[in-house]
C-alpha cells in the first residue's frame, strides 16, 4: 500500500507533517505501508533527519511549488503543475498511490478530486463525512459537512447510501442507522428539501432509514449516519468546533466527551464518492492529526471502500 502525503500543506508545514510521519512510524510497525512524502526538499531538509531510522518506509518526491491557502483553486492547479497537491493527484491518477492526504488548500483538494480523480459513475455528487462525538464515546457521521451547500433530494439519498457503506466497510458497523437532519422528528416537517427527501429515504431499500433527527440528536445514540445539505452541515460542524474551543481551550475543562471534539483525534475527513481515496486534514493540523490521518487513509484503502462504492452504484444504475 502506498499513501501520498503532501507535507507542504497546512499552517505548520512541513515540520508538523514530518513529525506526524515520525509518530506514525514509531507507533505502527506495518512495513507493507509505504509513504510518498511530497514536498520541497529545501524546506523539508531540517526535519527529514527525524525519519532516518525509517528511510526504507518512505520515498521523498520533490515538489518545487506550493499552492497557498488563499489562492484560487482551479487557477492554482492549472498554473502550478509542480505543486505538492497537483503532484499528489497525479500519483493517484497514474495508480502510483493508493490514497492522497493534504492539509493544504481545501478548494484545490476539492477541484483535484472532482476533475483529476473524478466522481464514481452513478454518483451525482461527492460528499464529505465528518465524525460527530457521542456521549457514549463513539461517533456519528454527518454528511454533507460543507462540500455541497445546495442539494437536491436525490443527493441527500446518495449521501445516506455512501455514509452507510462507509460505516459498514471502514467502521465495521452492521446495518448502520441513517437519519435526516431536520427541525422536527415528525414526517412532513422541515423545508421543501427535507419534505421531498424524507419519502425517498423511506423508500430506499439499501439503507436502514430511521426517520428525522434534530440538532440535539447529533451527539447521542440515535443514528450513526446523519444526512443534510452542506450549508446546514457546515454550520453544525463549526458550532461543534466552537464548543471545544470555548470549553477546552479557553476555560480549560477536561472531560472525556469534550476531548472527543478535538479534530486531531481522527485527523482528516474523507471525500466520499470519488475514484480514489482522498483525505483532507485541517489547515491547523499538528503532528498528532497527521499521524491519525495516515491511519485513517490506510483503513479506507484496506477496506476497499472505493470498490464497494463502485459496485453499489453500478448496480443501482443498472436497476
Amino acid at each position: 500500500m502506498k499513501i501520498g502525503l503532501d507535507i507542504m500543506g497546512g499552517d505548520y508545514a512541513p515540520a508538523e507533517a514530518v513529525k506526524g510521519v515520525q509518530m506514525f512510524f514509531e507507533q505502527v510497525s506495518d512495513t507493507s505501508l509505504h509513504l510518498l512524502l511530497i514536498g520541497n526538499a529545501v524546506a523539508a531538509a531540517p526535519y527529514l533527519s527525524l525519519l532516518e531510522p525509517y528511510h526504507h518506509r518512505f520515498t521523498f518526491i520533490e515538489a518545487s511549488e506550493v499552492i497557498g491557502m488563499h489562492e484560487h483553486p482551479t487557477k492554482a492547479l492549472k498554473e502550478k503543475p509542480d505543486s505538492s497537491i497537483a503532484i499528489g493527484f497525479g500519483l493517484l491518477k497514474m495508480g502510483k498511490a493508493d490514497a492522497f492526504i493534504s492539509a493544504g488548500n481545501t478548494g484545490a483538494m476539492m477541484v483535484g478530486a472532482m476533475y483529476s480523480v473524478k466522481v464514481i459513475d452513478g454518483i451525482q455528487r461527492p460528499t464529505i463525512a465528518t465524525p460527530m462525538p457521542r456521549q457514549d464515546g463513539k461517533f456519528n457521521f454527518l454528511l454533507d459537512s460543507g462540500m455541497n451547500a445546495d442539494c437536491k433530494p436525490e443527493h441527500l439519498v446518495q449521501f445516506g447510501q455512501m455514509g452507510s457503506l462507509y460505516a459498514k466497510c471502514v467502521l465495521g458497523i452492521d446495518n448502520p442507522r441513517v437519519a435526516l437532519l431536520n427541525i422536527g422528528e415528525e414526517e412532513g416537517k422541515g423545508n421543501i428539501l427535507c419534505q421531498a427527501t424524507y419519502p425517498l429515504l423511506k423508500e430506499a431499500t439499501d439503507i436502514n432509514f430511521v426517520g428525522n433527527v434534530e440538532g440535539r440528536d447529533l451527539f447521542i445514540d440515535k443514528a450513526e449516519v446523519i444526512v443534510c445539505e452542506g450549508f446546514v452541515g457546515n454550520v453544525a460542524l463549526k458550532m461543534a468546533e466552537s464548543i471545544y474551543d470555548i470549553f477546552k481551550t479557553q476555560k480549560g475543562w477536561d472531560d472525556p466527551f469534550l476531548n472527543n471534539f478535538n479534530f486531531e483525534i481522527y485527523g482528516g475527513t474523507p471525500i466520499l464518492g470519488i475514484n480514489s481515496p482522498v483525505i483532507i486534514s485541517h489547515g491547523i493540523a499538528h503532528a498528532f492529526a497527521f499521524r491519525n490521518t495516515i491511519s485513517a487513509a490506510a483503513k479506507i484503502v484496506s477496506s476497499d471502500l472505493t470498490g464497494a462504492f463502485k459496485s453499489h452504484f453500478k448496480q443501482a444504475t443498472a436497476e
